[in-house]
């Protein structure tokens, strides 16, 4: 019988990974192709702004992060530098080649990985498929598929994971928020998920100090605190609506120094300046929620997910930078909670779900429709404001989540406790109206 099956189950195992592969080749053949045909630049930072950088450090010797400061940890120039192995002038074929390897890797660590008996890596690629151009074009790439890798070590090896995030995090600084997940939910190996993390961060240190950039080390920092409000931030909504109105002074402009587009008004310099401490109120009531609810006795392997998406959704939703490439972050979350268990994954679903719509919505956002968006036309504003919308419904969801396994803890906690007290007093014949209370263990 073995001999029997052992065939058809092998072929049907070729057969199924071909078939990723075919997909996966065709969409980011896809991908790549729409980089370089749709409008709006979608690898603009790519092939002008990190072509740049890269060419000042050739030929000037004066790199960013080492010799000047930078927005980007880093780690950052690594991906950049390799893209331009094959020439600055082609580096924008040289990033996709690159990206379209690690997105390649990361498929390869979470492979095995199932929902509902469905390879997860089914969702990511359909995912990316929605999110367009821009989900290859950024930075936020590399952090992205790295974090993916980590996901894939979470439960077996949380060292590993948490190295594999602190390497993301110097990318950038948003993977950081997963190695907290870690340590605050992992009981027992926390010196090792701390381990994996500070190793990783001296060896970064270490080798920057050497090549002479401690000064500039932690510029990244510092580098957001002046910003106003981006087009795309959920908070700047209400302002784009009224810069579509003519509202006296509500406008977008170019912000020639962050290269971004921001808008301006009565109110936005307030709202940016929220930003930030609202950010830290969300992230820290996050985790507190999600310490309450282990304390109460939810399952360390279900909360941890879906603190993941609480601090990943808060750091996009309450943002008053919107970049269109920070939706991708999302995906970090999910595919945790997808391959946690199966309890897990059903939780999971529609977050899954509503992730693709979410990146679809951003793909006609950027690139496909940014010159109507930058000329607040009604209609793209509508886009703009249902995308956001789902970014904020995540993170309500995800914290709305936390509360429910605390509570549902409790009560579990408050029924076996009541049913071992039962048995207790069955066992030794006492009066439950009895005042001495009844022999045995009983937990509270």
């Amino acid at each position: 019988m073995v001999g029997r099956y052992a065939r058809p189950v092998q072929r049907s195992r070729r057969f199924g990974l071909l078939g990723f592969v075919a997909a996966f080749a065709a969409v980011h053949a896809f991908l790549w192709w729409l980089s370089f045909v749709v409008p709006n630049l979608p690898i603009g930072d790519v092939e002008i702004t990190y072509r740049r950088w890269i060419e000042t450090g050739l030929t000037q010797h004066v790199w960013v992060g080492t010799d000047t400061d930078w927005v980007y940890p880093i780690l950052a120039i690594v991906p950049m530098a390799l893209a331009a192995v094959v020439g600055t002038a082609h580096i924008g074929a040289g990033w996709l080649g690159l990206m379209v390897v690690l997105d390649a890797v990361a498929c390869a660590f979470l492979w095995r990985f199932r929902a509902f008996g469905v390879r997860v890596v089914w969702w990511w690629l359909g995912f990316l498929l929605a999110l367009g151009p821009i989900g290859l074009g950024r930075i936020d790439t590399v952090a992205t598929a790295v974090a993916l890798v980590g996901v894939a070590f979470v439960a077996a090896r949380p060292a590993v994971a948490s190295a594999v995030f602190t390497v993301a995090a110097w990318v950038k600084v948003w993977p950081a928020a997963l190695v907290g997940v870690l340590l605050v939910l992992r009981r027992g190996r926390r010196r090792g998920v701390l381990a994996g993390a500070v190793v990783v961060t001296a060896l970064v240190v270490l080798v920057d100090v050497l090549f002479g950039g401690a000064a500039h080390l932690l510029s990244f920092i510092g580098q957001q605190s002046g910003r106003a409000l981006q087009i795309e931030s959920p908070l700047a909504t209400p302002f784009m609506w009224a810069a579509a109105a003519h509202v006296p002074g509500a406008a977008v402009y170019y912000d020639r120094e962050i290269l971004t587009f921001e808008v301006s008004g009565s109110g936005t310099h307030l709202a940016a300046a929220v930003s930030t401490p609202l950010m830290a109120a969300v992230v820290l009531g996050g985790l507190a929620l999600a310490a309450w609810g282990v304390g109460r006795g939810a399952r360390r392997v279900e909360v941890a997910p879906v603190l993941a998406l609480v601090l990943v959704a808060a750091l996009i939703a309450t943002n008053k930078v919107g970049s269109p490439q920070y939706v991708g972050w999302f995906a970090v979350p999910v595919v945790w909670g997808l391959v946690a268990g199966r309890t897990s994954a059903r939780r999971f679903l529609p977050v899954a779900v509503a992730a693709v719509p979410m990146a679809l919505l951003t793909q006609v956002i950027y690139p496909a429709y940014y010159d109507q968006v930058l000329t607040v036309q009604p209609w793209i504003l509508m886009v703009l404001t249902l995308r956001n919308a789902l970014e904020v419904a995540l993170l309500v969801w995800a914290l709305v989540v936390l509360v429910r396994l605390g509570l549902a803890a409790r009560r579990a906690g408050d029924a076996s406790s009541s049913g071992r007290s039962g048995a207790a007093l069955g066992r030794t014949g006492a009066d439950p109206g009895r005042a001495e209370p009844p022999r045995g263990r009983m937990d509270a």
